[in-house]
C-alpha cells in the first residue's frame, strides 16, 4: 500500500508539474465547461491500481486510470471502521489511514479541503439528482460529518454573479462548492442549468472543475513509469493490432465503466468516427491476479488511493474493489457475491507481534 501511494504521487507529480503537459491538456476541457480561476494543482485525486503478477509470481500495481475527482471521503472512512466495529477486530489495532493519519486529523483534513473557512451553511455537495445517486450513501455522510447540504445542481440558481439554492423558503448563499456533478452526465441527460460553468459565479470550488478533464484518461499516454501499461490515443494508431484481445478500448470522459471494451473486435474500432477517435484510448490489457480467496472462488482486488492535495500531496485512504467480471465495476459484477465496495485493513510492521497474522 505503501509502495501504490509513492507511485501514485509520483504519476500525479509528472503530470501537474511538467509545463509541457500543463499547455497540452488545455485540448482535454470543453469550451464549454472551463471554468476561471484554476488553481496551480488539483484538490482531489483519486488513482487506481491493478495487482498482477510478474515472471516470478511476485504481485505488483499497475494503474488502471487516475482522476482529480472527489470520491467516497465520507463513505469509506466510515466503511472501514465498520469493519472493524462488527467483526471485533479492534483488538488487532489495524489501520485504514495512510499518510500518518488518523480519525481526528482525517476529518480535521477533510473539513479544511471541503468547507475551507466558509460556514457550513454556504458550502454545498453539488450533484445531478443526488437521491437517485449510487453514491447516496457518501453524500449524507458528508452532511453528517461536515455540516454541509447536498444539493441537485438543477435546483442552484443565480442572481447576478451569485449563486444560491432555496431553503425553508429562504435563499442560501452558496460561497464554495464540493463538486460531484460529472460533465459527461450532465450531457447524456441533457441537464438545464441556471448558470454557465464558464461565468464568474463568485464560489470557491473544493475540487476545480476543469482538473476533472486535466487528470484523466487522457493523460496515461503521457505517463512513464513502470506501472503503467502500454497506452495510445485512438486517433495516432498507425494501425489496429491484429491482437485486440490483448487490449482494451476506453473512452475518456465517463464513470463507472460506461463505453469500455474489453478485448473489442476491429469493427469496434472502425465504428468510431474520425473526428471522434481523440476521445478514445487503446490501452494494453492486464490479466489482474485472484489474490482474494472467498467462499465463491478467488476475487480480484484493484485498489483506489485517494489523495487530498492543499499544502502537500498527501495520500489518505484506499478503496478496494473485488471483483470477478471482467471489470471491476458494480454494473459488471451484477448477481455475483463476494464482490463491490470493501476496505484496506493492515497491520503495520511495526506492529506486528508473535501470532497476530493468525
Amino acid at each position: 500500500m505503501d509502495r501504490m501511494a509513492e507511485d501514485g504521487k509520483e504519476l500525479i507529480r509528472q503530470l501537474v508539474e511538467n509545463p509541457v503537459y500543463k499547455a497540452t491538456s488545455e485540448a482535454s476541457i470543453p469550451a464549454e465547461f472551463r471554468v476561471p480561476d484554476e488553481p496551480s494543482h488539483p484538490l482531489f485525486v483519486q488513482v487506481d491500481f491493478g495487482l498482477v503478477r510478474d515472471s516470478k509470481g511476485e504481485l505488483q500495481p499497475k494503474l488502471v486510470e487516475l482522476q482529480a475527482f472527489p470520491s467516497l471521503y465520507a463513505y469509506q472512512v466510515t466503511l472501514a471502521q465498520s469493519y472493524i466495529d462488527v467483526f471485533g477486530l479492534g483488538r488487532l489495532d489495524l489501520k485504514y489511514f495512510l499518510g500518518g493519519l488518523d480519525a481526528r486529523s482525517y476529518r480535521e483534513l477533510l473539513r479544511s479541503a471541503i468547507v475551507g473557512k466558509q460556514d457550513p451553511q454556504n458550502v454545498i455537495l453539488m450533484e445531478i439528482h443526488p437521491e437517485a445517486q449510487k453514491t447516496l450513501p457518501d453524500f449524507l455522510l458528508t452532511e453528517k460529518m461536515l455540516g454541509v447540504r447536498t444539493v441537485d445542481i438543477e435546483k442552484i440558481k443565480k442572481q447576478g454573479s451569485q449563486l444560491y439554492y432555496e431553503w425553508n423558503g429562504g435563499r442560501v448563499p452558496i460561497r464554495r462548492i464540493y463538486n460531484r456533478a460529472i460533465v459527461d452526465e450532465l450531457q447524456r441527460k441533457s441537464i438545464p442549468l441556471h448558470f454557465d460553468w464558464r461565468d464568474d459565479l463568485g464560489v470557491e470550488w473544493a475540487g476545480h472543475p476543469n482538473w476533472y478533464f486535466r487528470i484523466s484518461k487522457f493523460s496515461i499516454p503521457y505517463l512513464r513509469h513502470e506501472s503503467v501499461p502500454k497506452t495510445w490515443f485512438l486517433h495516432e494508431l498507425d494501425e489496429i493490432p491484429e491482437d485486440l484481445q490483448n487490449y482494451v478500448l476506453k473512452p475518456l470522459y465517463s464513470f463507472a465503466g460506461l463505453g469500455v471494451v474489453i478485448a473489442p473486435k476491429k469493427s469496434d474500432i472502425e465504428e468510431i468516427p474520425e473526428e471522434k477517435r481523440a476521445d478514445f484510448i487503446l490501452q494494453e490489457r492486464l490479466e489482474f491476479a485472484p489474490i482474494i480467496d472467498t467462499p465463491f472462488g478467488p476475487t480480484k482486488a484493484e485498489v483506489r488511493v485517494m489523495y487530498v492535495w492543499q499544502e502537500e500531496l498527501k495520500a489518505a485512504l484506499t478503496i478496494i474493489r473485488m471483483g470477478r467480471g471482467l471489470m471491476m465495476g458494480v454494473d459488471q459484477n451484477k448477481n455475483m457475491e463476494w464482490v463491490g465496495a470493501s476496505a484496506g485493513l493492515y497491520l503495520k510492521d511495526s506492529d506486528l507481534k508473535d501470532g497476530a497474522k493468525d
